[in-house]
């Protein structure tokens, strides 16, 4: 019995002393799994906004297919995000309301990100002369954001300047 009891303590102490060594294997970090977080490559807000960003660039240059080819990009993804988060959003609707509110968060980035990339796009046809193209996209853009914000107010705005519509907008901020 008294070896069995110094056999259990021996066994506690030394896992008490061995606990206390730091561990050889390597931790991975929780963001090396996520993917489809990264800025440039990912699925996500962010990567719709790289993709503006580097539209952007290229519409500075001048190089408008370039330009054309990101916020084209920008705009697919965006519309794809909005489906997503709502579908996720509608899944867990009665379950868990942390993930709907989150989902429509990240849906109303989306959005902002959808504007972005249309008014961007419809400047790039504006530039090549193809207005009628960038109508549709003005429109969307109108609709999505409202005349109260700032990108509905650039998107009618827009769309008086190609003269599509003529009566300005009296609650635009200048």
């Amino acid at each position: 019995m008294k070896l069995r009891l110094t056999l259990s303590a021996s066994a506690i102490a030394a896992g008490l002393i061995f606990s206390c060594l730091p561990s050889l294997a390597e931790k991975a970090s929780s963001s090396s799994f996520k993917v489809l977080a990264s800025e440039e490559s990912g699925f996500n807000v962010m990567t719709v906004e790289f993709h503006i960003q580097k539209g952007e660039e290229y519409f500075l240059k001048n190089d408008l297919a370039r330009a054309e080819e990101e916020f084209i990009t920008a705009r697919k993804m965006s519309l794809a995000l909005l489906s997503f988060y709502r579908d996720i959003a509608n899944s867990f609707k009665g379950l868990d309301v942390r993930i709907p509110r989150e989902m429509n968060g990240k849906n109303r980035q989306a959005i902002e990100s959808l504007a972005k990339a249309n008014l961007r796009l419809a400047s790039v046809y504006r530039k090549k002369q193809e207005s009628g193209t960038a109508v549709p996209l003005l429109v969307e853009a109108l609709k999505i954001m409202t005349p109260a914000k700032p990108e509905g107010q650039e998107a009618y705005q827009a769309l008086i300047e190609l003269g599509f519509v003529e009566t300005s907008y009296r609650g635009a901020k200048r």
